[in-house]
């Protein structure tokens, strides 16, 4: 058995008491010790669940109706009290960390041919000779996609008119063609890698 001197003893359920003296109890029951509250009251406490503090003081994990059952007021008699005690499961939560995972980004390169068709315009002009007299300006006008522009011309006869020398005759001509070109374009591509943790393989050998 521990040597208890005269400390303050604290309890579960926040009472508090004063180790009295073994020679003011029980010197024939050194398995307990008398613990006195502060209302007066006494009470036998076994010595094994004292709980030595820093303070130099006691603490005892029973509340005060356990002591009270288990303990009972001291007494002179042969009465032996056995403890009985009951744990309690405290759950805690924390976080741990179970891996890594680093995650890599490849650029892919691919050669790729674009054929887009290219339309240019092309202007045609063709001289048509008329030689045909006229009685004025002739308009310019369009036949068949074709733009005619008169080219008008005095001469000089008995009397002065109109001779329309030629025309111009404008076809617009559509023209495909193709110039082909090589670019080069870019893909990205996803690796994950699985990193072992250290510490959790260390702690799980």
């Amino acid at each position: 058995m521990q040597s208890v001197h005269a400390d303050v003893v604290r309890g579960k359920d926040g009472w508090c008491g004063t180790v009295v003296p073994a020679a003011l109890h029980t010197p024939s029951d050194p398995e307990h010790v008398c613990v006195q509250l502060e209302s007066g009251e006494q009470f036998l406490v076994p010595a094994a669940v004292l709980i030595p503090q820093q303070d130099e003081g006691y603490y005892v994990p029973l509340r005060l109706a356990e002591l009270a059952r288990t303990g009972g007021r001291p007494d002179t008699s042969n009465e032996r009290v056995i403890p009985v005690l009951v744990e309690e499961l405290a759950v805690q939560k924390r976080v741990a960390e179970t891996g890594k995972v680093r995650i890599t980004k490849t650029v892919h390169e691919r050669e790729e041919v674009i054929d887009e068709p290219l339309v240019r315009e092309e202007v045609e002009v063709e001289r048509v000779p008329i030689q045909r007299v006229v009685d004025g300006p002739v308009p310019i006008r369009d036949e068949d996609g074709t733009t005619i522009i008169p080219i008008l011309e005095e001469v000089l006869v008995v009397e002065k008119r109109l001779m329309l020398k030629e025309e111009l005759h404008i076809r617009k001509r559509r023209v495909e063609i193709h110039q082909p070109q090589q670019v080069t374009l870019h893909c990205e591509e996803a690796r994950i890698e699985r990193l072992h943790n250290t510490e959790q393989e260390h702690r799980e050998t």
